[in-house]
């Protein structure tokens, strides 16, 4: 896929990924977590940036809009990716996020 290209792809369902959780998905060669924070999805990079750890296994902070690793409980922005909480002090990719009817379709740029 060559620089400034946008590719959309439909990765799940709405009921796949219920509120308050996160589920993985490896779209085009990436790790995705798609977080459904009541009814408002999101999509970003499921590895951790302190030590790739699957994010979509952590807890989902819906106040706060941020996930948690389950490995050392740094939490990252669901809305920027940006580490709230060391030990992480890198952030990790966001990606466009959609519903179109039931599908989930998230944006690879």
């Amino acid at each position: 896929m060559s620089a400034g290209v946008n590719a959309a792809h439909v990765v799940c369902s709405r009921s796949d990924v219920p509120p308050g959780s996160a589920r993985r998905f490896d779209v085009d060669g990436h790790r995705i977590a798609v977080v459904n924070v009541g009814g408002d999805f999101y999509a970003i990079g499921d590895r951790c940036s302190h030590a790739d750890f699957s994010l979509a296994e952590g807890e989902v902070w819906e106040d706060d809009c941020s996930i948690e690793c389950p490995k050392h409980g740094s939490t990252f922005s669901l809305q920027t990716g940006e580490p709230q909480s060391l030990p992480a002090t890198t952030p990790v990719p966001t990606y466009d996020v959609s519903v179109d009817g039931d599908d989930v379709v998230v944006t690879i740029r």
